[in-house]
């Protein structure tokens, strides 16, 4: 994959708005897409007065409204009750619709990608809900502590068949893993490091749903890890792997990714500054996600309009700028049926992402997802026409801008505009719905 070329100065200096690049309700539409999952017109506008800077801040201070979370936590106990990942599924969906924490949520999801566990085989709701807990609660703190944390977590322990490590037949599973797709990435460790990691896990399982230590099953002999030698505990193995050089900047890469573009990649040269930030921060994440939220290249063309968006970014994308409610728990199922389910990663690499989201079946799949929501949500307590009056629109065209605003990462073309005037031919709520339908439907509206 190609590498982009710009300074890695410029690129992470903080973008500050000018005449030739204004921070406006597009760029400010930008941000809440990639730090969160949208944001209604109120927000955009409120978010230009206080500048780039300043929301970035709100965005990673927010904190969860009572009655949100109240409500989530209905779901996710009727979830329990009734052994339905399906109802937890809807849970979270429903969270990443309604929380005012939405930084959190979107790197809660992207931990779920990254330290991924999938219940086809832990086959326990309340085990990969707490793990979600765990996740969001680590989303924006100490890497270091998530990594520590993840390693006891009795779904991940499930997932990697881990549940049971004995002494006599070290599991080398989430050895492997943590140090190749957790924390350092291919390339960065050898297959005796495997080994010897694996044996300082041994005696961690899970009892009861919890985790589980058994001292009798423990290799307490001396493990040569990474370059250093001794008789290492698990915990002590895992702040091993934490001191290596090598975990800020893959953790730093992944985030760009995520965050910034999906293609193409960023060099070890333009990762570095980030990298340093990560470390000097004592590999806390919310130092590290600000510096890439505020900075120039994430506001520059490099970043805007060159990711597509995920089945969850594109479902909770069309229904939050709006203020809309739907059935959380039937656009859960319709999104793992077009490739992301919440808490069915498909495999421990997690989603690959990028174009991956998009193939001829999905296509298909995503062009429903956009017929359902413009048809069936509703709206700001009622329809669209609500939505419109509550907003001072005026004309169909009107419409078709801030729409096109809320949900373009780019501007529509003069011919797309003509197609959208076409769509809608007064403001009642049935021809807003169409409107919203065709701008939701067009190749533009997959980019985030």
């Amino acid at each position: 994959m190609p590498h982009l070329d710009v300074n890695p100065d410029w690129a992470w200096a903080p973008y500050e708005p000018s005449s030739e690049r204004p921070y406006d309700l597009r760029l400010a539409a930008h941000l809440h897409r990639r730090a969160g999952f949208g944001a209604t017109l109120e927000q955009l506008r409120a978010s230009v007065e206080v500048g780039p800077a300043e929301s970035v801040s709100r965005l990673l201070e927010a904190t969860e409204d009572h009655q949100q979370a109240l409500e989530a936590e209905q779901l996710r106990a009727a979830a329990v009750a009734g052994n339905s990942i399906q109802m937890a599924a809807g849970a979270w969906l429903h969270r990443m619709l309604h929380s005012p924490a939405q930084a959190r949520e979107k790197l809660t999801l992207f931990w779920h990608g990254h330290f991924a566990s999938g219940d086809e085989k832990v086959q326990d709701v309340q085990l990969m809900q707490r793990q979600n807990d765990l996740l969001r609660t680590h989303a924006l703190g100490d890497f270091g502590e998530l990594a520590r944390e993840i390693s006891r977590d009795p779904a991940m322990l499930i997932y990697l068949d881990s549940a049971t490590n004995r002494k006599s037949h070290p599991n080398e599973n989430y050895a492997r893993e943590l140090m190749e797709l957790f924390c350092l990435g291919e390339g960065n460790y050898t297959e005796t490091d495997v080994l010897e990691l694996a044996r300082c896990f041994t005696g961690w399982g899970v009892k009861r749903r919890q985790y589980k230590f058994n001292p009798y099953q423990h290799d307490d002999g001396e493990k040569q890890l990474l370059g250093q030698r001794g008789a290492f505990s698990g915990e002590q193995a895992v702040n091993i792997v934490l001191d290596q050089p090598h975990v800020e900047q893959f953790i730093a890469g992944k985030l760009v990714r995520y965050l910034v573009m999906d293609e193409p990649a960023a060099d070890a040269r333009l990762l570095a500054p980030l990298a340093k930030t990560f470390r000097d921060a004592n590999l806390h994440v919310a130092p590290l996600v600000e510096r890439i939220l505020r900075s120039n290249l994430f506001f520059s063309e490099h970043a805007v309009a060159r990711k597509i968006r995920s089945p969850i970014e594109l479902v909770v994308g069309m229904l939050r700028p709006f203020s809309a409610a739907a059935n959380v728990v039937e656009l859960a199922k319709q999104a793992r049926d077009v490739g992301q389910g919440l808490y069915f990663p498909p495999n421990v690499k997690g989603w690959d992402g990028g174009r991956t989201w998009i193939n001829t079946s999905t296509l298909l799949g995503r062009a429903n997802l956009a017929r359902d929501i413009s048809l069936k949500a509703q709206f700001s307590d009622g329809g669209l026409d609500d939505w419109a009056k509550q907003h001072d629109i005026s004309s169909v065209d009107q419409a078709a801008e801030m729409i096109d605003v809320l949900l373009l990462a780019t501007p529509a073309t003069e011919s797309l505009r003509e197609r959208f005037a076409s769509l809608a031919d007064n403001l009642g709520d049935k021809s807003l719905r169409s409107l919203l339908h065709g701008i939701a439907s067009t190749p533009q509206c997959q980019l985030g």
